[in-house]
């Protein structure tokens, strides 16, 4: 089995699934819930059709601008812009009163100025994550024998990082365009979780590399790492072939809560998982080959 030979197919399937993806982020970026954007959150269940317009009209009477109306089998699920604890209270009351079936689940609010800090503190999660990535790397593959070293290690992982990333946040915008999937505190969690899990493979492979390179002196790069890619592959397929299964029974059985948390955790280790396989590796050798052509002289 030789993946280094297909290597071009590999990256071009990852591309195929990327650009889309990123496409998406430029033209319709994310729909974030009001962790992000701030508002209110309200959830109603045991609501009938006839239910809908009545407790929409509570909000207008009360001058609650209603930003999103959505309905799943008897629960209602409505945003609006920040409502302030009496509001809520009387907005409550009248509705327990016209329509004495109804119940509220949920009520959660959350300011501007506290969305805006969640996104700020997110953003520098995930780019704090990324450094310390970059020199764990650089710092563990130091004495990695040649041609290889460790700035292209710490390169190639963050590139790997990067694909895990994007493929995540693109199919999450285009969930968030066509299908009103918001990305809320849970998804920066699974994001930075994602990126966990990502390097962890990738170092596994990349630390056979490193050890072949000394067993495997009279062969060439590429067959280094190939060599390395088959002989770490069972293991890094049953390790996530284990925590997929888990995520699956969570998917099933976990409710509407965390249901967008586990699918992006399903998709950042299957993307993971790939990458650290089909994508990180053979940038290693592709990196080789092109700095080890001969340089036209003038």
């Amino acid at each position: 089995m030789n993946i280094i030979a297909k290597k071009n197919w590999y990256f071009a399937l990852s591309l195929l699934v990327i650009i889309p993806g990123t496409l998406s982020l430029i033209l319709f970026g994310f729909k974030p819930s009001i962790d992000f954007s701030g508002g209110s959150r309200f959830t109603f269940s045991n609501v009938k059709n006839a239910d809908v317009q009545g407790i929409q009209q509570e909000f207008v009477n009360k001058k609650v601008k209603v930003e999103t109306i959505s309905t799943a089998g008897t629960t209602l699920l409505m945003r609006t812009v920040p409502v302030e604890q009496a509001v809520h209270n009387t907005i409550l009351s009248d509705i327990h009163k016209k329509l004495p079936g109804v119940r509220e689940d949920e009520f959660a609010t959350v300011g501007p100025t506290i969305g805006k800090e969640t996104t700020t503190n997110a953003l520098m999660g995930v780019g704090l994550a990324s450094l310390l990535i970059v020199l764990y790397i650089a710092w563990s593959f130091r004495g990695v024998r040649k041609p290889a070293n460790s700035f292209q290690f710490g390169v190639t992982a963050i590139v790997a990082l990067l694909h895990d990333a994007l493929v995540l946040l693109g199919i999450f915008s285009i969930l968030g365009h066509f299908f009103n999937v918001e990305i809320d505190s849970l998804f920066v969690t699974a994001v930075l979780t994602v990126i966990g899990f990502s390097v962890h493979d990738t170092i596994v492979v990349f630390d056979r590399v490193r050890e072949n390179l000394r067993k495997m002196p009279l062969n060439s790069f590429g067959e280094v790492v190939n060599a390395s890619i088959i002989q770490t592959l069972g293991r890094s397929l049953n390790t996530s072939l284990t925590v997929i299964l888990v995520l699956f029974a969570l998917l099933l059985f976990g409710g509407d809560s965390t249901k967008w948390f586990v699918v992006a955790l399903l998709v950042g280790i299957i993307s993971g998982t790939y990458s650290s396989i089909f994508n990180a590796a053979p940038l290693l050798v592709l990196w080789n080959e092109l700095s080890s052509r001969p340089r036209n002289k003038k």
